[in-house]
């Protein structure tokens, strides 16, 4: 009696699985979600499309002698959702660094009997000095707003519920102090030079900024442990910034009172810059030497604007050399500086700015949105590669006497590309980093490998080509996650985010769309998501609306499940067509006859043959068995003439034409269906490239078989002879097989 229920929702369960769409060419409309007034189907903002907004007024004091930084601001938050809200979330990603910090507790690892001191220094409690101390949290008269925090989230209570149309002003005094980065790592923090005792500040999320509340997910308030990104609304940013006298700031937006803290030359070679198409020392490495040596008693306040900004970073550091230079672009231009110090000197000073401009350039030129900043910064110091609007961080030092390998050369032209390039994704089509890394990473790696490609031919690039992810994709698939996977939780983020995307996005350029398709809808994608908002659907649902290519089985190919590629030839069979003319098949025939005889003749010659039936019996013989079957007769030629004189002209050229036809036979052994791209090599020496659609699998997954005409006879035929669809066995791409040509007799239906 048990086994019989036991087989009833077994059964069941048979018949859902058969009736079920599994297709990889079925459509995505499971996993999207569904259109509505913010978000069209097309992929648009929709006609009610809604983003907050929120104002920041910053004053901040950087301690050079303590490393603390101290800072009061009063922020605007702007409601334009249909909701009313009683609380704004706020991000306080220094908790990051804080003693009781998630991302510590959370973080594995193991020991060993022989370890660095900095592996160990990070794992003491006592060394974990960092975090956002929340001093005051009030409105403008000075009441005290309840606050509650939660590891790297601050939530603030309003006092009455904050309506549509409406906004609210705030203060948080706040200080932490800063972290050695070359110890703790981060996104920000300091660098000491022993032989001058200096300090170089690289200072990122800094203060308390409010988290992002959108239609998609409400408040975007997941914890910060590391790995996923920032997503913030966009505003306008008042930022003063006391520093000692003596130091050196850059930061997002433009300098309010260069009048208060340059010099007058300072202030003419800034100018020089801006009408300059190369580089001009604003501070020269003989000052940056001398500024070195000094200690100032004084402070000095550096005051930056920004508009239309989603975050704000700045450097500060006496070391700093500066130079700069104009950048024009289709509609407008705008100051590309790098500030670095002497250590820095015969690779930086060389390379960086240029570097930046090229890929104001370039970004500008892909996206179709004309970089609409007044300046674009990049600095040298602790963090390898981060970004912000306007101003990004990046590694690569030359070594001491200023001497540079070729590898190190192309490190710091492809950090500084990347990390400007971020101005675009997610600066300004502003994606939500802490839900989709590769939203930003993925994009940005992808227009930085086609940037890489346009400085000089042949650059070494990391990432982009599909050959570049190979490895990675034959890889244990325990080892990865769906690109579509949240930041924190991906093994090999550089990898998955990064390398996987970029080289996906060139397959859909170079093979799947091709240049000119791709291109457009991703301009489109730019344009209509510039300054708002995008999720993945957003992104999917465009580049589908703007093509009329349907792409739904490569989302889910590459971007919501894990696989490989690997395409094979089975087998090739060649035919050409029998004319049916006798005096110039049957010659033919058999002289191939005759050749195949000669190919059996030892194994002939060993077996003894006895008198056939018609040699003992000549009787049976008739006026057929004197005509030999290559004979040409009348009887075959009339007959052959009736058959070509039925024909009617487009099928007489069928006939005559010296065609050549093959069948070949093609297996998916991987788990992705993509392209056929086919190469055909003739006898002559020539070739010819055959692209076929992923839709050929569209019926059967695992084998297909594809007839193809040609003029000329073909030697051999390859898979992906470019590389270009990241199949992971290359070795299985050449049909090692003999093509033998048989005879198609051609009838009329």
């Amino acid at each position: 009696m048990m086994k019989n229920i036991l087989v009833i929702p077994l059964i069941f369960l048979v018949l859902v699985t058969v009736g079920q769409d599994v297709s990889k060419f079925k459509q995505l409309q499971e996993e999207l979600p569904t259109p509505n007034v913010y978000r069209t189907g097309s992929g648009a903002p929709g006609p009610k499309y809604w983003q907050q907004r929120c104002d920041y007024d910053i004053s901040v004091t950087l301690v050079d002698s303590t490393q603390m930084i101290f800072g009061n601001e009063v922020l605007t938050y702007y409601n334009n959702s249909p909701e009313a809200l009683t609380y704004i979330w706020v991000q306080l990603d220094q908790n990051l660094f804080e003693k009781s910090s998630h991302t510590y507790l959370t973080e594995t690892g193991t020991l060993s009997p022989a370890m660095d001191f900095l592996s160990l220094q990070k794992i003491l409690p006592e060394n974990r000095e960092g975090g956002h101390k929340i001093e005051k949290v009030e409105d403008l008269s000075g009441k005290p707003l309840n606050y509650l925090i939660n590891n790297t989230m601050m939530r603030v209570d309003l006092p009455k519920p904050l309506t549509t149309g409406n906004s609210y002003k705030f203060r948080i005094q706040w200080h932490y102090k800063i972290t050695d980065q070359l110890v703790f790592g981060g996104r920000s923090g300091y660098e000491y030079f022993s032989s001058d005792q200096n300090y170089l500040y690289e200072i990122a999320q800094f203060f308390p900024r409010v988290c992002l509340y959108t239609d998609y997910t409400g408040w975007q308030n997941k914890q910060f442990l590391g790995d996923a990104e920032f997503t913030l609304p966009f505003g306008n940013y008042k930022v003063a910034i006391t520093v000692p006298s003596d130091h050196i700031v850059t930061a997002t937006g433009t300098l309010q009172n260069p009048d208060k803290v340059l010099t007058k030359e300072q202030r003419n070679r800034l100018k020089e810059a801006s009408n300059s198409d190369k580089p001009v020392f604003i501070i020269t490495p003989e000052e940056a030497k001398k500024n070195e040596q000094s200690r100032a008693k004084t402070t000095s306040t550096w005051i930056f604007k920004a508009e239309n900004v989603r975050d704000f970073a700045f450097a500060s550091s006496r070391k700093f050399i500066w130079d700069a230079m104009n950048v024009s672009m289709n509609k407008g231009k705008a100051l590309a500086m790098s500030l670095y110090p002497n250590e820095a000197m015969g690779l930086w000073d060389k390379f960086a700015t240029y570097s930046v401009a090229h890929a104001l350039k370039f970004f500008s030129e892909y996206t179709g949105i004309d970089y609409p900043y007044p300046v674009a910064i990049a600095v040298h110091g602790p963090v390898f590669g981060m970004e912000y609007p306007m101003i990004s961080f990046n590694g690569a030092r030359p070594n001491s006497d200023g001497s540079y390998s070729e590898r190190l050369k192309y490190t710091l032209i492809s950090v500084i590309i990347h990390e400007v390039g971020h101005n675009f994704f997610p600066m300004i089509v502003n994606s939500d980093e802490r839900q989709w890394a590769w939203m930003d990473e993925g994009l940005n790696s992808f227009v930085q490998y086609l940037a890489e490609q346009a400085w000089t031919r042949d650059y070494p690039s990391r990432r982009g080509p599909a050959s570049s992810i190979i490895n990675y994709m034959k890889s244990d698939p325990a080892g990865q996650q769906p690109i579509m996977t949240n930041p924190e939780s991906i093994t090999q983020l550089g990898n998955n985010a990064y390398g996987k995307v970029a080289a996906a996005l060139n397959i859909l350029r170079e093979t799947v769309m091709g240049r000119k398709l791709f291109d457009e809808a991703f301009k489109e994608y730019c344009r209509r998501w510039a300054f708002k908002t995008p999720t993945p659907a957003d992104f999917f649902r465009t580049m589908e609306d703007a093509s009329a290519v349907d792409l739904d089985w490569f989302w889910r190919e590459w971007f919501f499940n894990v696989g490989h590629v690997d395409q094979t030839i089975t087998n090739v069979t060649g035919y050409t067509i029998n004319k049916q003319d006798p005096e110039k098949e049957l010659p033919e025939a058999k002289q191939k006859k005759e050749s195949e005889k000669k190919d059996i003749s030892s194994i002939r010659n060993s077996v003894e043959i006895k008198a056939t039936v018609l040699e003992q019996l000549p009787f049976l013989m008739d006026k057929y068995d004197s005509i030999t079957p290559y004979e040409v007769t009348e009887q075959k030629i009339s007959s052959y003439k009736l058959y070509y004189n039925s024909l009617n002209n487009i099928e007489k050229a069928i006939l005559e034409s010296n065609n050549y036809f093959y069948q070949v036979d093609l297996a998916n052994v991987g788990t992705m269906v993509m392209p056929v791209i086919l190469q055909l090599q003739f006898v002559d020496g020539t070739e010819e490239v055959i692209r076929i659609p992923a839709e050929i699998w569209r019926k059967n997954e695992k084998k297909v078989s594809k007839v193809i005409a040609c003029s000329k006879e073909v030697k051999q035929f390859v898979l992906d002879p470019f590389l270009e669809i990241a199949d992971v066995d290359a070795s299985n791409n050449t049909y090692q097989g003999q093509i033998n040509l048989n005879k198609i007799v051609l009838y009329k239906k």
